[in-house]
């Protein structure tokens, strides 16, 4: 698979493999010695990044991928996150990114990963109690240590990724990005583009709804995040199928599939952006990682956007007591 650059010097390939999935936020785990095939099944094809954070379970996913990758960790490069509170005492999330607890996580989270080094350390959200100065000092300390290499964030706002990276440079932001979610466009993408940072897009597909499996009759279990997402409830899935029906049509046009489009449009909007689509089945990993093998013509890019264009999408990307914790 084609490599992309993260950064200054941060190589992986083209895909990356979200593993957040296989422990948590959609319904029941995956079995752990399935869970550990799949990841191995997505290096044998190719894949080189693969994503976890310490809140996914919260912890079993950091163990899944450290088992998983162990044999091959000088193949791979693995990324984590710190930034909540865990366990937390009543169940919520809470946020805590002061530097004795980022170290305190970042040897909990080596531990799990059965590692020595953490290739891509992120904040997983922005701490508003604590300066971002102060959580980057301790990543470029920790980095000095040798306990990491590459410093990102997640889910910050343009002015918080600045004050970071004049502090340690960040190699990367991980943030939604997708034909469902263009809100990066406005300001991220041209900051980022300024500082040489890479893009990590996660729920590339739209958590599942650029696949054009889910439509308003769909449900979600408990233990599915989707479930308290407005953009999943009937309403807005039935308004929304404009979008599905026009990747579709393009899909058709070029004898792959919507998810395939999809990342493919992602690919090609920059060329340090690396999505990280996330599965807990062999079939959906082979048809995502088929999409770096997709080139979109300029007549596919014009009818995309010619398509988006026309279509308003509804309903809110995140229940309205999480909406506090993005874009600071």
């Amino acid at each position: 698979m084609e490599k992309r650059r993260l950064g200054n010097n941060l190589e992986v390939s083209a895909l990356g493999l979200g593993c957040m999935g296989l422990s948590h936020g959609y319904g029941a785990a995956t079995d752990t010695k399935d869970a550990v095939a799949l990841i191995r099944a997505a290096h044998d094809r190719g894949v080189t990044f693969f994503d976890t954070a310490q809140v996914y379970g919260p912890f079993t996913n950091e163990d899944v991928v450290g088992e998983a990758l162990e044999p091959i960790r000088d193949k791979v490069v693995i990324a984590t996150k710190f930034g909540f509170e865990l366990p937390s005492a009543d169940g919520g999330q809470h946020l805590n990114s002061r530097p004795d607890y980022i170290r305190q996580s970042v040897e909990a989270s080596l531990k799990r990963l059965r590692t020595d080094v953490i290739d891509l350390l992120y904040q997983h959200r922005v701490d508003p109690n604590v300066p971002i100065e102060d959580v980057a000092g301790t990543v470029k300390d920790l980095i000095a240590e040798g306990k990491v290499k590459h410093f990102g964030l997640s889910e910050a706002g343009a002015q918080t990724i600045r004050k970071a990276h004049a502090i340690q440079p960040v190699a990367a932001l991980q943030s939604e990005y997708s034909l469902f979610w263009r809100e990066p466009e406005k300001e991220i993408i041209p900051a980022l583009e300024e500082l040489g940072i890479g893009f990590v897009p996660f729920s590339p597909l739209g958590k599942g709804f650029l696949t054009g499996k889910i439509d308003e009759t769909a449900t979600f279990g408990p233990g599915d995040f989707r479930s308290i997402v407005p953009r999943f409830q009937a309403e807005n899935l039935k308004a929304n199928q404009a979008l599905v029906a026009a990747l579709t049509q393009i899909a058709e046009s070029k004898g792959v599939t919507s998810a395939q489009i999809a990342l493919a449009w992602l690919l090609a909007q920059k060329p340090w952006i690396v999505p990280i689509p996330g599965t807990t089945k062999l079939h959906r990993l082979e048809e995502n990682l088929g999409a770096a093998g997709v080139e979109l013509s300029p007549e596919d890019a014009t009818d995309i956007a010619t398509a988006l264009a026309k279509i308003d999408i509804v309903g809110d990307r995140y229940p309205a007591h999480l909406r506090a914790l993005v874009g600071k």
